[in-house]
């Protein structure tokens, strides 16, 4: 068990205990939804469980330390850019693939390049942001947020080469 299971043991734990406290009717109402949440993502967290391992096996390393590995540079941070946009999902199945293209070689700049740009860029969140936000907005955001990835990994770069 790592650390980060062991915090959310011990945020679900006091919230429970919160809860109970609370009454009965929150503790009920409060399993009621986690079965209700657990019912919805469990096939998609299987399916990321999935695809995370398959990637993990067909990861070509060479092909990884090749464009986005410690040596690549600019060149790896731009493509980690790209790479970041690209990413589907949310971070139980993103991180995962990170990971694995961290662990195949890939740079600590162009790791968090990846990151960077998955959390600010994502062209999945596309579909959501422009019909509650409109064009305006996405055209103001996505422009403004097109440099914070290549800047973080440019910061990565230079300090930790």
């Amino acid at each position: 068990m790592n650390s980060a299971t062991i915090i959310l043991w011990c945020i679900a734990g006091s919230l429970f205990l919160y809860s109970w406290k609370e009454g009965t009717g929150t503790v009920k109402q409060g399993g009621l939804l986690t079965w209700e949440t657990t019912k919805q993502n469990a096939l998609l967290l299987v399916l990321a469980f999935i695809i995370v391992g398959f990637v993990t096996v067909l990861s070509p390393d060479e092909l990884v330390k090749t464009w986005i590995g410690p040596n690549s540079g600019w060149r790896g941070i731009l493509l980690a850019g790209f790479i970041g946009m690209m990413l589907p999902g949310g971070p139980y199945v993103v991180f995962p693939l990170i990971a694995i293209l961290f662990d195949a070689g890939a740079g600590l700049a162009s790791t968090i390049t990846i990151i960077t740009s998955w959390s600010t860029q994502s062209l999945l969140t596309l579909s959501f942001e422009l019909p509650f936000m409109g064009w305006r907005f996405t055209v103001i955001r996505w422009s403004m947020g097109l440099m914070i990835p290549l800047l973080a990994g440019a910061a990565a770069l230079l300090v930790w080469g």
